[in-house]
This record gives structure tokens, sequence and C-alpha cells, in this order.
């Protein structure tokens, strides 16, 4: 199976699909469940939630380039994951989670199997946006 063609066709939905499901996770966890954000959940939340609107607009239009607009969000969102992930598992960046405001940005609100936390959960929609872009950008060139 040739993956070009289906990545051209399929990746800004896959990646709308993806940031949409993350978008409301993080709505269902603050607004239903009650979970205050920290401060660097608001920074993820920021590059995120614009995603859904870009992807959406880029997939209803067929705009085949428009990774160039998607991959800092996602690469920059998906570095601020991986740092609250690690402030939150690890002791590397202990000492920043107390100066992240009223809500500590080390609290594991879920720990699902010992290691998915919120962060987590972020990192990988991330993560996959990036790969699925990149394979477009792969995919564009001849």
């Amino acid at each position: 199976m040739n993956w070009k063609p289906f990545i051209r066709e399929n990746g800004l939905h896959l990646s709308w699909a993806i940031a949409l499901v993350a978008t409301l996770g993080s709505l269902y966890f603050s607004e239903v469940l009650m979970y205050a954000p920290c401060k660097l959940c608001w920074y993820q939340r920021i590059l995120m939630y614009p995603l859904v609107l870009l992807l959406g607009i880029a997939a209803v239009r067929k705009e085949q380039r428009f990774y160039w607009y998607v991959l800092p969000l996602s690469i920059w969102g998906g570095g601020i994951s991986l740092y609250h992930y690690l402030m939150q598992k690890t002791g590397l960046f202990a000492e920043g989670a107390k100066a992240c405001g009223i809500v500590p940005c080390d609290v594991d609100y879920i720990n699902w199997f010992g290691f998915v936390t919120i962060p987590f959960l972020a990192w990988v929609a991330f993560v996959l946006i990036t790969v699925i872009q990149l394979l477009m950008l792969a995919a564009s060139r001849k």
C-alpha cells in the first residue's frame, strides 16, 4: 500500500479529529469534573484549541500545504506537555511546579496505569498531530 495518497487525502481530517478529541477532553476535565487547570495546562490549551479551528478549515478547503501553520503549534505544545509531564513524574523540574500559580503543576488529577496523566494525554495528541503533519510534508515532496 502506498501511504502518500492516503496521508494526502486523510491527514488533515485525522489531525483535526485528534485536536477535537483533545479539546473536548480538556473541557470535560475542567468543566464537568471541575479539575482546575494549572498555568502549563492553560499554555497547552492555548496551543491546542486553535488547531481544531485551523485544521477544520484546512480539511474543508483541502489545503495540502497547511503543515507550515500547524507544525509550530504542535511542536511547541508537545514540548510544553513533555516538560509538564516530566515535572509531574520525575524530580527534574520539581522546583518549577510550586511557582506555577494557584494550582501547582505537579498535581495528578488522573493517574491511569501509573503513567497516564493529563499532560501525557496532551503530549500524545501533540505528537500524533506533529507526526501526521510531517508525513504530509514528506508526501508533498517529490
